[in-house]
């Protein structure tokens, strides 16, 4: 058996621990037993940042508004690579205009702007729309 994975949980931000093996038994958080990794998108917010972030699974953010066109037409490509990648990568959406200082701690200039974190830091950084061959190219170029 492998050492277990940390993960955070995107509805409680507590820490999980999860043997690699048991990542597609749909894991429940031990703490508010709500799903663990989501086949889709999770809404990240200021105050959840600093515990999203960390963990042993990647964490892939994107940065995006409302009133923003390319943010809206990535949004279902964004869609289908939760999908695709559950339990290799967690996908995070930050909303710009709600997280204004995280935004601007994070250094957003341009939106919709990918930001991929591993084990707290930022590994990686991408900006603009792209069709989700691109994008799962460019994740592969990152070791996920």
């Amino acid at each position: 058996m492998s050492e277990p994975l940390l993960i955070p949980c995107p509805h409680c931000n507590g820490l999980n621990r999860i043997p690699a093996e048991r990542l597609a038994d749909l894991p429940k958080c031990g703490r508010c037993k709500g799903q663990v990794l989501l086949s889709q998108p999770f809404e990240l917010k200021q105050g959840d940042y600093a515990s999203q972030i960390k963990g042993d699974l990647p964490l892939l953010v994107d940065v995006w508004a409302d009133w923003c066109g390319p943010c809206k037409s990535f949004a279902p490509v964004f869609q289908q690579a939760a999908a695709q990648l559950a339990g290799k990568c967690r996908l995070a959406k930050l909303d710009s205009e709600a997280n204004q200082q995280l935004s601007a701690q994070l250094g957003i200039r341009s939106i919709p702007s990918l930001i991929l974190f591993r084990n707290g830091r930022e590994v990686a950084r991408q900006s603009g729309a792209f069709p989700l061959p691109q994008l799962l190219s460019w994740l592969r170029s990152q070791g996920i």
